[in-house]
């Protein structure tokens, strides 16, 4: 446990110390900042469109991470000598999950807090996305992991990852963006749901993923 907790700590730190946090999170208040300038300053049309915008931008943000998760501990050796030292590479996934969410999920939802305020999005509204975005973040960035561990290794990792996480996130964009119609409380069960089944069958998925690269 003790070890897991060190690669934790170092995730998140290198994460924020080279700037790749707040990466996505600039790109999610600069889309949240075009939106309202592309459609116009229509209240009514901002509060009825501006929650699946800022879900489409959270998605999209996930992507941005996606070479340097799993790629540079690969080419050093890291993931290597964690094996050494008895650590299975589900547990390093599962890890590297935690760390990529502490890095990624409280400052997207920080992010979106303020974007909201640029669509107009405010009590009951806000409350909704705020906790759908804290219910599925963690759930992205297990896809994230997941995805990063399949494309490593491959050219045009990148490109290729986007073109496999969109679609297998598309259920959570669903449920995320339909949590804040009349019928909320039904879509944040599911998407509680599913996000919880890809927190659990993510890491295997990026484990084994791990374990191919080595052979």
């Amino acid at each position: 446990m003790g070890s897991i907790a060190t690669i934790i700590w170092r995730d998140v730190r290198q994460s924020y110390a080279s700037g790749g946090t707040w990466l996505p999170v600039i790109f999610y208040l600069s889309a949240a900042t075009l939106f309202p300038f592309a459609v116009g300053p229509d209240r009514a049309l901002l509060l009825q469109t501006g929650g699946g915008i800022l879900w489409i931008a959270a998605l999209l943000a996930t992507l941005l991470p996606l070479d340097r998760l799993i790629q540079p501990d690969l080419d050093n050796g890291v993931y290597d000598q964690m094996i050494v030292r008895g650590l299975s590479d589900e547990m390093i996934a599962a890890a590297r999950l935690v760390s990529h969410w502490l890095s990624f999920g409280p400052p997207l939802l920080l992010a979106a807090f303020l974007a909201s305020g640029l669509m107009g999005l405010e009590g009951a509204a806000l409350g909704t996305l705020l906790a759908s975005l804290a219910i599925a973040t963690p759930a992205l960035a297990g896809l994230a992991v997941m995805i990063a561990a399949l494309t490593a290794g491959l050219k045009g990792a990148g490109a290729l990852g986007g073109l496999l996480l969109v679609p297998l996130a598309i259920p959570l964009l669903i449920f995320g963006a339909g949590s804040l119609s009349a019928h909320g409380n039904s879509a944040l069960l599911f998407l509680a749901a599913i996000s919880l089944l890809l927190v659990a069958i993510t890491p295997l998925a990026a484990g084994a993923a791990l374990s191919a690269n080595r052979e």
